[in-house]
């Protein structure tokens, strides 16, 4: 038992370590003048989420059932009440940890769809009333298993008995139709798409990828909740699925733009483990390794879809998260296996027909579903209300100094200097030259 509770508090750390990683990676594909902003759009949501986890969100999510299997009991768990102290309880108060780290980054991943453009506060009191609202439920009818004590849980995994190991519907499809929504809601970019906004820092985004890679093996193997053989089943599939996912994505980029990028890497290391989280701990070496190079393609192919339909998702939380995450959830139905995991249903591929990918597909659509709806209306509402968007002038000129009154790079000396310095400064801070300066200078 204590093995079992130090791999658990240990994995917590490493998703709670997700989370600055996922901030390095978004914040490296921003330009200069964005990347605080970004990066305390990651923090935030650990402040926010983290706060109302202890609260009342672990009570919503692992409560008991109060209706259908949809929600659990908010009274049960307030405050951690019963939890904190009894000696009875110390496992599970490791498991608060663990999932409470969940549902931080699963709101973090929403931000990177609307970066640069909103107001922070406004982001904060999405970020608290999305979590109560769409990720605590859906949590709960994904995560939240019945047992023998009388313990009702939710009805993904009860009821319909849809398969997802660590969070292919409750995290990746989750944030994704979120992103989406949000996205379409909050509006474009200024100057999007016409003006090229690259990623200013691409050694940031590798680095929060390797980060994400190495804080993910808490993320899939702690799922399994106990140091045993299904968590070394995990682990080498969330490396194997991710190394392919990276090889699938290239490829997709040698042959469409003619050159293997950085940012292609990052990005395939990505939609390589979002796509085998769900998966991970119920197909085998093949199984993994076709998902994620699959994964790789699907992902490359769908992150270039926001230009044909207009919506700007700033860093492709929807190509890659929704995309990815439908993937994967739908993938376990095509490669379950027995042999793995003995949870007496195989996929289509290993003789077990089409029953398993049907219920796949229904709990994957419902998530979708309800994720998009809820988060279209909170968002209209904070549009109609506090309003999300900062000013067109202060987005030319940088929300982080807008919002935070901070820059990520400071440019006093260069500008100090001589006036080509000056303009090389305003070029990495991502400010405009104006063409009178420019034909002076």
């Amino acid at each position: 038992m204590e093995g079992n509770t130090a791999w658990l508090l240990t994995s917590a750390a490493l998703v709670l370590l997700m989370t600055p990683g996922l901030a390095f990676f978004y914040g490296g594909m921003v330009r200069t003048k964005s990347v605080l902003n970004m990066l305390m759009m990651c923090f935030g949501a650990i402040a926010v989420v983290g706060v109302l986890w202890v609260i009342y969100g672990y009570s919503l999510t692992f409560g008991d059932d109060i209706g259908g299997g949809l929600l659990g009991d908010v009274t049960q768990y307030i405050g951690l009440s019963g939890l904190i102290g009894n000696e009875d309880a110390l496992a599970t108060t490791g498991f608060v940890a663990f999932q409470g780290m969940f549902a931080v980054i699963t709101v973090a991943l929403i931000a990177g769809a609307i970066a640069d453009r909103v107001r922070f506060g406004a982001w904060l009191l999405f970020a608290g009333i999305w979590a109560t609202i769409v990720y605590f439920p859906v949590a709960h009818w994904v995560f939240d298993f019945s047992n023998d004590s009388g313990h009702v849980g939710g009805w993904i995994a009860n009821d319909l008995v849809a398969f997802d190991f660590a969070g292919g519907t409750a995290v990746h499809i989750n944030a994704g139709a979120a992103a989406l929504a949000l996205a379409i809601i909050v509006g474009k970019r200024r100057g999007w798409p016409r003006e090229p906004m690259k990623p200013h820092n691409l050694p940031f985004v590798m680095l929060g990828a390797a980060i994400l890679w190495f804080g993910w093996f808490g993320f899939n193997a702690g799922s399994a909740l106990a140091a045993n053989g299904l968590a070394g089943v995990a682990f080498i599939n969330t490396f194997s699925a991710t190394a392919a996912a990276i090889l699938g994505w290239l490829l997709i980029e040698r042959i469409r733009d003619g050159h293997a990028t950085s940012l292609g890497a990052a990005s395939g290391v990505v939609a390589g483990l979002v796509a085998i989280t769900p998966a991970c701990a119920f197909v085998d070496t093949w199984g993994a390794l076709l998902i994620g190079v699959l994964a790789g393609v699907f992902c490359a192919l769908a992150v270039g879809l926001k230009y044909r339909l207009g919506f700007d998702d700033s860093l492709d939380v929807v190509g890659v998260h929704l995309v990815g995450g439908l993937w994967g959830t739908l993938a376990i139905g095509m490669f379950q296996t027995t042999y793995v995991n003995d949870t007496g249903v195989s996929g289509l591929f290993y003789g077990g027909g089409v029953g398993q990918l049907g219920k796949q597909a229904v709990g994957a659509f419902a998530v979708l579903a309800y994720s998009f709806v809820v988060t279209a209306i909170i968002a209209f509402v904070i549009k109609v209300t506090m309003g999300w968007r900062v000013t067109d002038d202060e987005e030319v000129t940088g929300i982080d100094e807008a919002e935070h009154a901070e820059s990520a790079y400071e440019f006093s000396g260069l500008r100090s200097g001589s006036s080509s310095m000056s303009k090389a400064a305003d070029a990495l801070s991502g400010n405009k030259v104006p063409a009178k300066a420019s034909k002076e200078g």
